[in-house]
């Protein structure tokens, strides 16, 4: 049985399904050594993955993230979910078909959101259990996790459960509603008490960045038992989106900086898609590594791009992925020669534009639908702003880390030429 340190220590890590060897793969993925670490994850799945591109003519992706539903029992500030039309569901048959699916192309791992996922818990769990080649993920605002759901978690096993919070009590609760941060904690209480293995999920804006960056924060969320992190940077998502939580060039940097030097010292794995552009091959949205459906079933390249050009409900797994702007998305990356500036929608928006309208994507956000030209005027001038801070963070990178990624892009770009290129072609 492989092991990985936890929190300090050396820890058993089940074979696959088991939601614990999804952190061990995420580690290594995030954390490659080398090329040959992404080549050789999971018995190979990257090498599956191109097998299978070649014969379905498209992209496969490692991860699929799926929106079950679009209700919510909280409103948090600058979500766009508390936009979202109310009541928005994929059935139970529609997910099941979707699992059947994604099961065939061997995709191992399969994420939930929302709206708040775990409105549908009993759908989810079970999915679970009638789809036991795949690892599940459920990104939760954890109110809805008691000592009942946690003895069910136990029983199936490949259910893995990422719960958000945003740093103290009052930062929390300034975003999600009083009381909501003591309900966080002790559904972190619950979970670590019966050994399930969870990740803390954190939006890091304007106002906590400093805390969501500090080692009193990561300190404690270890102790909680957090096997491990995801961090999102505020992306304003939707015409009335709150730009006064949008961070600046430099607290982006600090949290990049503080994040690393963090994990490096703790060997502790927090993922922040954002700043680790060059650990990956950018970005590894629309099927080059993840892909999004939304509770209405369109098909969109992440959770943050929301345009799409086609529904799930209309088409198969593999249509969709064959799609003119999935593939043209897929076409330009990576989207800058600066690995540290890898998402289209925030770093080089102006590249976004060109895609979705070359696409023929529209618009799937529920409530406040924007053109690309009205996301890219808001996040444009950031987005200058960023590009010379991140080009001297480049300079400071290890040379190995720079070797990786451009080692990784080559392949990237080999695999597209026998799965996308070979169906334009």
């Amino acid at each position: 049985m492989r092991k990985m340190y936890v929190n300090g220590k050396k820890e058993e890590i089940p074979p696959f399904p088991h939601h614990k060897n999804y952190v061990y793969r995420s580690n290594q993925f995030f954390r490659p050594k080398s090329l040959l670490t992404h080549l050789t994850i999971g018995r190979f799945i990257t090498i599956k993955e191109v097998v299978r591109g070649y014969k379905c003519k498209c992209s496969i992706p490692r991860t699929i993230l799926i929106d079950p539903t679009s209700s919510c029992n909280l409103k948090c500030k600058g979500c766009w979910a508390a936009d979202y039309a109310k009541g928005d569901n994929l059935s139970f048959e529609k997910l099941d078909d979707i699992l059947t699916q994604t099961e065939r192309l061997g995709i191992l791992d399969v994420q939930v959101s929302g709206g708040e996922p775990l409105m549908r818990k009993d759908d989810l769990l079970h999915l679970c259990r009638k789809h036991r080649k795949t690892s599940f993920g459920v990104f939760t605002n954890a109110t809805l996790i008691d000592e009942a759901f946690a003895e069910e978690l136990e029983k199936v096993g490949n259910l893995n459960m990422y719960l958000s919070i945003e740093g103290t009590r009052e930062e929390t609760d300034f975003r999600r509603g009083e009381g909501v941060y003591d309900k966080v904690v002790a559904a972190m209480d619950i979970l670590h008490k019966r050994n399930i293995g969870f990740a803390f999920s954190t939006c890091y804006h304007a106002k906590n960045y400093k805390t969501i960056a500090s080692d009193e924060f990561l300190d404690d969320m270890r102790a909680r038992g957090a096997w491990f992190g995801w961090l999102f940077n505020y992306v304003p998502v939707g015409k009335d989106a709150d730009l006064s939580l949008v961070c600046t060039p430099e607290q982006r940097a600090y949290v990049k900086e503080k994040v690393d030097e963090y994990c490096v010292r703790n060997k502790y794995t927090v993922i922040d898609f954002w700043n680790n552009g060059h650990t990956t091959c950018g970005c590894v949205a629309a099927g080059t590594g993840f892909l999004h459906i939304n509770a209405k079933g369109d098909v969109e390249p992440c959770a943050f791009c929301h345009y799409s050009d086609c529904n799930i409900n209309d088409m198969s797994l593999v249509e969709a992925l064959q799609s003119p702007f999935l593939t043209k998305f897929r076409s330009a990356q990576p989207f800058s020669d600066n690995p540290l500036r890898a998402c289209p929608l925030i770093d080089v928006p102006d590249v976004i534009v060109e895609r979705i309208n070359d696409g023929g994507a529209h618009s799937t956000h529920y409530s406040a639908p924007e053109s690309a030209e009205a996301l890219a005027d808001k996040t444009r001038p950031n987005a200058e702003r960023w590009q010379p801070v991140a080009d001297e963070l480049l300079k400071s990178l290890e040379k190995r880390k720079i070797s990786n990624y451009n080692a990784t892009v080559k392949f990237i770009k080999f695999r597209k030429k026998v799965t996308d290129d070979r169906r334009i072609g």
